[in-house]
């Protein structure tokens, strides 16, 4: 764990899959905040309040949240394959479409949001939004409830330390073991 300039603990790339789960508690406030963009728009449109979140929104799906995907698609979902875990196969291939069902709406939901952010829109199809939230919100609980779980069961401390190192490194930063 780190110590953030916020005073609040984060995890290390030497603890991986708390770094998963944190990344999902990250996602599911980003969910939060196009459920309140959804409701702002129509009483304020595209302000700078609406705008900011806009930004927010793509920023972290552009980047942190693809990163995640490929934490788990490139690092993760091999090792719990190869380590050979019953069902493993099946629950890396569900997720990986949910995955894919999740870029799809991510790119009609992103062009609306640059135009929010851009101030030339003021408003998001409610139902791709609505979808858009409860598919994450209905992924990560499952994550959370299976995934992450087979994962702390079934990995073992050099497959976590590699996952950890991959995970750095796609992020750029220097992996600094416990």
């Amino acid at each position: 764990m780190t110590v953030s300039l916020f005073g609040t603990a984060a995890p290390g790339f030497d603890a991986p899959l708390e770094v998963l789960e944190a990344c999902h508690d990250r996602i599911a406030r980003q969910c939060d905040t196009l459920e309140k963009l959804l409701d702002h728009l129509p009483a304020h449109g595209a302000d700078a309040q609406a705008r900011q979140a806009a930004r927010a929104v793509l920023a972290y799906f552009d980047v942190a949240a693809m990163h995640h995907h490929d934490d788990e698609e490139r690092n993760l979902f091999p090792l719990l394959e190869a380590a050979g875990a019953p069902g493993a196969c099946d629950l890396v291939e569900a997720l990986t479409l949910e995955h894919d069902a999740q870029a799809l709406l991510w790119r009609r939901l992103r062009d609306a949001l640059q135009g929010i952010a851009a101030g030339t829109t003021a408003a998001l199809d409610a139902a791709l939004t609505r979808r858009f939230v409860e598919m994450h919100r209905a992924h990560l609980e499952f994550e959370n409830t299976h995934l992450l779980p087979l994962a702390r069961r079934i990995l073992d401390a050099a497959a976590l330390e590699r996952l950890g190192r991959a995970m750095a490194a796609r992020r750029g930063v220097r992996f600094d073991p416990a």
